[in-house]
Formats: structure tokens, C-alpha cells, sequence
């Protein structure tokens, strides 16, 4: 199982970089150690791949578009595939381990076009209404995927036919939700969610030009709407403005750079669209509660131990 201490995005982008092993099977078994995070908040991102997760220790709140749910120890979910979504860490005091198994669904599907990624992957990964899936164990339905889903990771790489007990193991909890799922699409009315791929595609923006000054007629125009339309898709899809979003971004670059590089301070506010140092540090302490240096003396530090 591979141990991650950070989460790393795409270039130019928030979609999540997914380390496989290897293209020809996409999965990883992941032990993600929260607290080694800098920060207590994965940002906004999102990936191709499904997520499935269980909670070992520790407390976790998800964060989609249209949900905001907590995970205490003990508990599970799944993050449908390309969702918005962003995470929390509730107590720092609490030592939080998230256990997660990452995959790709043509694993399960097989081959395009197949009757099983007609039949039972699409219909899940392919609609809106499908954005956080909750699993408690007080209930006994939701007990039993938790179950397979915790014992999944029991699975060892050096066993003959690893490649097929995951898969097997995979097809097993994806049924379990597949049955969940189904009476509760039957209530809900489908929805046309094109506004997700333009909110997706201003966010790429910002994140391949946050170093230049950016205006909000220009962050319409890269996705093909009103001023009034960006305004209305970033409060629904991500809870803040535009000018929010940005600020934000930079600061998690400068974040980045101050903890990695030994470029000065001034510098990583130029080079994070946040002109003069002074700017940059009223800015910085705000959002963190710490000004700059002591940021890049703390995580520096942390990074030689």
C-alpha cells in the first residue's frame, strides 16, 4: 500500500496526478496521512478515477458541489468519477489516517462498449446526482460495503492473482452500491450539469495565468459565459466568487513555493500575481495566520526532519 503524506495536481490544473504503477492497471491502495498535510484542507480538485475510501482514524469532512458530509473513524464513501471536491480535516489533536483505494472504472468495465459498462458503470459514473456516496455503520446495509471495503485493503501485492482478487474484490463493492444507488435515481430527476465543465475550465484558467493579473470579463470569456453567469457557477459550485477562488490559488502556490524553493519573499509574491511584499504578506497572514517566513521556516524545517 503506498503511503502519501501530500496530494499532487496536474499541471496547469486541479485534476489530481494518480501514480499508478502502471497504465495497464489503473489502481492504487493508498494510506493517506493527513496530518503530514501542510495544510488542514485538500483544495477543490478532481480526477477521472473513482474514489473509495475508509476512514481508520481521525475525522474528515467532503466537501462536492451539492454536498458537505462529515466522516468520523469507522465510516466510508465513494467520490464519483471526475466530481468536484475538496476535503477537511476536523482535529488536528486526532491522529486522522484515510485508507483509499483509487481506481479507474474501465478496470471494472472491461472493454468500451460492454455489456457490464453499459449495464452497471455508466449509469453510476456518468450521473450528476451521483456526488458523495455516505457509508455508517449503525446502518446494517451500509455495514457490510464498509466491511468489503476495509477488507479490500487486506489484499497483498505479492500474492499470485492480485490483479484479479482487487478487480473481483472492486466488482464485489461496486454491485453492493450499485443496489444502493438505483431506488434513490429513481426519486431524484436527472439534471443537465454542463455548468461543472465550465466552472472545471475557468479554474484551469486561473490556474494557468494566476500569476498575471486576471479579470472577471476574461475568466467568462475562457468558458463562454456572462459576467454574471461566473459569478452565479463559482458561489454554486464551489461556495465562493471568482476574485475568492483566485486569491485562494495564489496563496496556495505561494504555500508551495515558500515551502520548496529558497527563492525571497518578494519574489514568490511576483511570481504568485501578488505584487509588492507588502501586498503579499497582509494578504498571507490573513488567509494563514502567519506571515511568510515563518511559514517557510516551519515547513522547511519540517521537510529536513
Amino acid at each position: 500500500m503506498r503511503i502519501t503524506r501530500s496530494i499532487e495536481f496536474q499541471v496547469g490544473s486541479k485534476e489530481e496526478k494518480l501514480p499508478y504503477d502502471t497504465p495497464d492497471f489503473p489502481y492504487i491502495a493508498s494510506r493517506a496521512e493527513l496530518d503530514f498535510y501542510r495544510e488542514l484542507l485538500v483544495p477543490w480538485h478532481w480526477h477521472n478515477a473513482v474514489e473509495l475510501f475508509y476512514m481508520e482514524s481521525g475525522e474528515l469532512k467532503y466537501y462536492t458541489p451539492h454536498e458537505t458530509l462529515v466522516f468520523p473513524a469507522g465510516s466510508a464513501g465513494m467520490v464519483n468519477a471526475n466530481v468536484l471536491h475538496k476535503t477537511q480535516i476536523q482535529k488536528r489533536s486526532e491522529k486522522n489516517i484515510q485508507l483509499l483505494h483509487i481506481f479507474d472504472p474501465q478496470l471494472l468495465a472491461g472493454s468500451h462498449g460492454s455489456r457490464i459498462e453499459q449495464t452497471y458503470i455508466s449509469p453510476i459514473v456518468t450521473d450528476s446526482r451521483i456526488e458523495l456516496i455516505a457509508l455508517y455503520p449503525n446502518d446494517p446495509e451500509q455495514a457490510a460495503v464498509i466491511a468489503s471495503i476495509r477488507d479490500a485493503f487486506l489484499l497483498s501485492e505479492k500474492e499470485v492473482g492480485y490483479e484479479l482478487r482487487v478487480r473481483e474484490a472492486l466488482s464485489r463493492i461496486w454491485i453492493q452500491l450499485f443496489q444502493m444507488c438505483t431506488p434513490l435515481l429513481k426519486e431524484r430527476p436527472q439534471t443537465d450539469d454542463r455548468a461543472a465543465d465550465k466552472v472545471k475550465g475557468m479554474m484551469v484558467y486561473i490556474h494557468e495565468h494566476y500569476a498575471e493579473k486576471i479579470t472577471i470579463p476574461e475568466l467568462a470569456e475562457a468558458a463562454y459565459v456572462s459576467e454574471r453567469e461566473c459569478y452565479r457557477i463559482f458561489q454554486n459550485y464551489l461556495k465562493m466568487t471568482p476574485v475568492d477562488y483566485i486569491r485562494s490559488y495564489r496563496i496556495q502556490a505561494a504555500c508551495r513555493l515558500l515551502a520548496e524553493t529558497s527563492i525571497s519573499i518578494t519574489e514568490v509574491g511576483a511570481a504568485c500575481g501578488m505584487g509588492n511584499a507588502s501586498y503579499f504578506g497582509k494578504i498571507f497572514r490573513e488567509t494563514t495566520g502567519c506571515t511568510p517566513l515563518q511559514y517557510r521556516r516551519k515547513w522547511q524545517d519540517t521537510n529536513m526532519k
